[in-house]
């Protein structure tokens, strides 16, 4: 990292100025003093050392194909565990992942929620390159809040989870597609559809009792793959979770979990975003603190440093205006967030 110890600086430092004292005029004296602080010192600039200079191509985002994956999961209707529309978009995720050229996992498994219900669960599982060591894991969970606990009105209707859910995998899926019709990036993909992540207490209901093993009655997937890998030993070098990617002004600020367990991750991704003319949405400024979202468990479980690109707005401090609500539609969808997203993903990965 080119960083001189502090003492020896100074035992340095002060040799210079024996030297100055004997050779003011000195070219040597002012090649060595340029040499000391270019060395050490400030370490400012130490975040984004690992963000290129200038970043190599990456295939282009086509912005309208993002946008009708988001519209094909609000079509099946919500994503609720235990329901129709939540097996058949189970289903079509495989099917479209394989038809990228993914080898795909299902996992399944059973949890229960909150009030009691058995659910049935899926996280979804597609890699690209597995002959790659170095591997990239990208994740977003499918589910969809079962009630608009947040609405004015029915606090217990589904909503259709355009953006809470359906706008990270829509990502996802056209990172699967630019990777099936390009040269492939030097590291292997992992992307993981997390299940049950949004079926948490009701928030009129307020907190219930947890029974042992279990964190939180949110990111139910996140936390079942952390202790249950899909492969044995398996681990990347970093992880990448989006959460509500998909509406109009959106602003991705550092939260606190990423700051602290993936910040060079952190900075890497919002250093390339703003090389790539995003920088007022990827603002590099603090925003949630202690939040609760699935990269908790896959850096506190799986060991896996993971960032979360999650929209946060600061007039309010909280989310999107949408979230938890009926209002959580396709007409709170904007393509030119999905595209910016999704371009700052490939960026990424094809820089690595």
């Amino acid at each position: 990292m080119n960083v001189i110890p502090i003492l020896w600086k100074k035992a340095l430092i002060f040799r210079l100025e024996l030297y100055l004292m004997r050779f003011k005029n000195s070219l040597v004296f002012l090649t060595l003093v340029t040499l000391v602080f270019s060395c050490g010192g400030n370490d400012s600039s130490k975040g984004n050392s690992n963000v290129p200079a200038a970043l190599k191509p990456a295939p282009t985002v086509n912005a309208d194909s993002v946008y009708t994956f988001v519209q094909k999961q609000v079509d099946f209707g919500p994503r609720v565990p235990n329901t129709q529309a939540h097996r058949e978009a189970s289903k079509w995720f495989k099917e479209k992942f394989e038809s990228y050229g993914a080898s795909v996992i299902m996992q399944n498994f059973t949890e229960y929620i909150y009030d009691g219900t058995k659910a049935e669960l899926t996280n979804v599982i597609a890699s690209f390159n597995p002959e790659k060591k170095k591997r990239i894991l990208l994740a977003a969970h499918w589910d969809t809040r079962p009630f608009a606990d947040r609405d004015a009105d029915d606090t217990y209707a589904a909503i259709d989870g355009a953006n809470d859910g359906g706008s990270g995998v829509g990502v996802l899926l056209e990172v699967a597609r630019l990777l099936s019709e390009n040269q492939a990036p030097n590291v292997g993909v992992d992307i993981i559809l997390f299940d049950g992540e949004d079926w948490g207490e009701h928030f009129q209901e307020g907190s219930k009792p947890l029974p042992d093993g279990k964190d939180v009655w949110w990111c139910l997937g996140s936390q079942y793959w952390s202790k249950n890998k899909h492969k044995s030993g398996y681990t990347a070098y970093y992880g990448i979770l989006l959460d509500m990617v998909g509406a109009p002004n959106a602003t991705f600020l550092y939260d606190s979990v990423s700051r602290e367990n993936a910040g060079r991750t952190l900075d890497k991704v919002w250093g390339i975003a703003g090389q790539l003319g995003y920088g007022t949405m990827f603002k590099k400024q603090n925003g949630f603190e202690g939040i609760i979202d699935d990269h908790v468990y896959v850096n506190n479980i799986a060991r896996i440093p993971m960032i979360d690109i999650i929209d946060y707005r600061e007039n309010t401090g909280s989310f999107t205006p949408a979230w938890h609500t009926a209002d959580d539609n396709m007409e709170n969808i904007s393509k030119e967030t999905l595209s910016a997203v999704t371009s700052v993903l490939m960026s990424v990965l094809y820089n690595e």
